[in-house]
């Protein structure tokens, strides 16, 4: 195993893992099994869509430690009925999830017990299916291994920061996600800077304000369909945009202030 991971203590004394190479610790402050369940699962209804008759497939773009997709994995193996859930996890690095496996880790990061089998599986075999879930990994270079996975319902995009991992917060990249995404799909991500916001518009996802993250931060959740959003950005937020001196990552056209001004959520 690598030596550019180790396990930190955040300063809201969870555990967490640092990955040296980037400099960035996955889940900062609250922990992995408190943002996995805050900023992904809950946001997503995931409980109660897998109560629908529809099977359905979640992308889980940044697999690190397992945290997002094993807390998802829960939700599901926990049910006693309900459709079949598809975890497709794309990485380009497993060191954080042989990190967290280890004996004297496992139970921090909720892989413990079958939990852990399942990650175990994944990480040996590349898929691990249980009664009621599918858990598959791509493990390849992200946006390009997209176009290896099905169709999304659900996304949780998680990879390193914008600053750390810029061509993952590209218009590129999430015009590369919208084409995997069929009707009625939702992305959640940690991040809610306002190029970020403005790259996710210009791919063609109707964008909101997603769950706290700190003072003055929140999340985002972008939607294939407008109604899917709980707090969309209204106009005030477009007046900011025009006012902001970081609106758009470093890809977007030229007229790319007309082109979100023009985009259907602020009609």
């Amino acid at each position: 195993m690598s030596d550019d991971c180790e396990v930190v203590t955040t300063t809201g004394g969870a555990q967490a893992i640092l990955d040296r190479r980037v400099g960035e610790v996955m889940h900062p402050v609250v922990g992995p099994a408190v943002e996995a369940a805050r900023l992904y699962c809950e946001p997503a209804r995931l409980a109660a869509r897998l109560q629908r008759s529809e099977p359905l497939v979640l992308l889980d773009v940044g697999l690190g430690a397992g945290s997002n997709a094993i807390a998802a994995w829960r939700l599901s193996e926990a049910r006693t009925a309900g459709p079949r859930l598809t975890i497709v996890s794309f990485e380009r690095s497993l060191d954080a999830l042989a990190l967290a496996l280890r004996p004297e880790h496992a139970a921090d990061f909720g892989l413990d017990g079958a939990a852990g089998a399942a990650a175990s599986a994944l990480l040996s075999e590349g898929i691990h299916e249980a009664p009621r879930t599918t858990w598959r990994l791509i493990v390849g270079e992200l946006p390009a291994s997209l176009a290896g996975g099905p169709a999304a319902d659900v996304v949780f995009w998680d990879p390193f920061s914008p600053r750390a991992n810029p061509e993952l917060w590209s218009v590129a990249a999430f015009t590369a996600l919208r084409r995997r995404c069929r009707a009625g799909a939702t992305v959640h991500t940690y991040s809610g800077a306002t190029a970020v916001r403005s790259a996710l518009l210009l791919a063609g996802f109707f964008v909101g304000v997603g769950e706290p993250t700190g003072a003055h931060k929140a999340a985002t959740c972008a939607a294939v369909e407008l109604a899917d959003l709980e707090r969309p950005l209204d106009r005030r937020w477009l007046a900011r945009l025009a006012r902001s001196t970081a609106a758009f990552p470093a890809d977007a056209p030229a007229d790319a202030f007309q082109r979100v001004a023009g985009h259907p959520q602020f009609a």
